[in-house]
């Protein structure tokens, strides 16, 4: 499965490694992903996604149907 946020969309970022010789190659910053078990009141049903730990403060935050209902309407949600 591909390193993407399903709820915000974050995906891995390029970028160079610097050595002390100030040489530069390329790399990938990952974004901090965590599979999770989130419960859903409305429809009654447990759903696992794949959410960076930003997402997540922002989910104990506002809470998940918050959450979800406005990354659809950003058209961001993978779910």
């Amino acid at each position: 499965m591909s390193k993407v946020c399903q709820i915000s969309g974050k995906r891995p970022r390029s970028g160079n490694n610097v050595s002390h010789a100030n040489n530069k190659t390329k790399r990938k910053f990952y974004p901090n992903l965590q599979k999770k078990r989130f419960y859903l009141p409305e429809e009654d049903k447990w759903v696992t996604l794949k959410v960076s730990t930003s997402t997540l403060r922002t989910i104990n935050k506002n809470g998940i149907t918050q959450v979800l209902k406005k990354a659809r309407e950003q058209g961001t949600a993978l779910v």
